[in-house]
């Protein structure tokens, strides 16, 4: 695991920790958050992915404690929770936020990686939550990696630790996510988007264009997907592979609509038609940016977008409102709801002709009719989670 020198972000977490619990950090973490940049529920359908570690950050400090006790709070957070470690389950209420890193304590258990039977820990982030950002599984991979420190291990493979951070989800949360989130932030690298193909799950690494830019629109929306909308989109399309024979519906092949279709009630049907053309978004837009176009690339976003408004219903009338104002803009190739869905944010493909101004202008009048102002965030890829050096 790379170690990287911040020396602002390093200080900051720091000087918070000593204030709260009144000693030193002994092992700092950053991870980033990530743009689905494409492939939209594809991941746990066995498909591809492409996705961008972005340079909005979680960061957590931590230090071991002889105590069978642990200690976390979050920046802003009302008080510090206390729990013994042998009674660190669910919490619940204001809390809740807890859930995510106590689910990396006990995933490391489970992949039979050390970690500390007591510990403090302090969470910040410029990172927004409930954008569809993956604010949570930045969160998971920076617990896991000073949870490792401070148990006498500073290095893990990123397939490793994407898997620890998405077995605390799916097991511990309860979020049935796929490895799209954890993936990309563990295996991120600057200028560089990220390609999944979740059945290995394979690596690998597909060049941004230095020409353009990743706008992001956060509506502000609720985006809770443990509210059970996410679940219920898998559910469904567990029960259309089933019903299918297949053991991922990612397997399919558009050509083959007409046979699968025909077995399917309908709305099973638009379901497996947005995971399956989405699948071969993936391969269509790595091959329009391996040839340097970006036009094509916009098209198939604002195509992707298209499919989740109308065949997985996971998007809202907020961001189709965004998507329309964006894909009508000079100098925006192209633009889609990212993320899980329902509420979040709108990520935009753009030239650099699309400037602040601009983006601020669309904001406004987005404000004018949905009545919320949307956060607006111009991205850059950058590299994934890493151990900060402390002193």
């Amino acid at each position: 695991m790379v170690i990287v020198r911040m020396k602002p972000v390093r200080a900051a977490a720091a000087e918070a920790f000593r204030e709260i619990f009144g000693r030193e950090a002994t092992a700092l973490a950053r991870a980033p958050g990530r743009v689905e940049f494409i492939g939209n529920h594809t991941d746990y359908n066995g498909g591809s992915v492409l996705g961008a570690a972005i340079d909005r950050h979680v960061t957590v400090a931590a230090a071991r404690s002889e105590q069978r006790r642990l200690r976390l709070f979050t920046k802003d957070g009302p008080a510090v929770l206390e729990l013994p470690s042998d009674q660190a389950t669910r919490v619940t209420g204001s809390d809740a936020w807890a859930n995510y890193p106590l689910g990396v304590w006990r995933a490391l258990a489970d992949f039979q990686l050390p970690r500390p039977e007591g510990f403090d820990l302090y969470v910040s982030a410029n990172l927004p939550s409930g954008a569809g950002l993956s604010s949570s599984a930045a969160l998971e991979l920076a617990v896991a990696l000073v949870l490792l420190k401070i148990a006498g291990r500073d290095r893990i493979d990123p397939a490793t630790l994407a898997q620890v951070g998405r077995h605390a989800e799916n097991h511990y949360v309860g979020v049935p996510c796929g490895i799209l989130d954890q993936g990309t932030i563990a295996h991120a690298r600057a200028g560089q988007l990220v390609r999944i193909d979740c059945q290995g799950p394979v690596f690998s690494l597909v060049p941004f264009p230095e020409q353009a830019a990743l706008w992001v629109f956060n509506t502000r929306e609720k985006h809770a997907l443990v509210d059970g909308l996410y679940a219920e989109r898998h559910r469904e399309c567990q029960q259309a592979a089933q019903l299918l024979g297949v053991n991922w519906l990612c397997d399919l092949r558009p050509a083959e609509r007409p046979v699968w279709e025909a077995q399917l009630p309908a709305l099973l049907a638009r379901r497996v038609r947005h995971v399956v053309d989405e699948n071969d978004r993936v391969r269509r837009v790595s091959d329009a940016l391996g040839a340097g176009n970006l036009a094509e690339t916009g098209r198939i976003l604002v195509e992707s977008h298209r499919s989740s408004q109308h065949n997985f219903e996971n998007s809202t009338p907020a961001l189709d409102a965004l998507v329309d104002q964006l894909a009508n803009e000079r100098g925006v190739y192209g633009a889609r709801l990212t993320g899980g869905g329902f509420g979040g944010a709108v990520v935009a493909l753009a030239a650099p002709e699309f400037t602040r101004q601009a983006a601020q202008r669309i904001g406004e009048r987005h404000a004018q009719v949905h009545g919320l102002q949307p956060e607006i965030l111009e991205l850059h890829a950058a590299d994934g989670a890493a151990l900060l050096e402390l002193g």
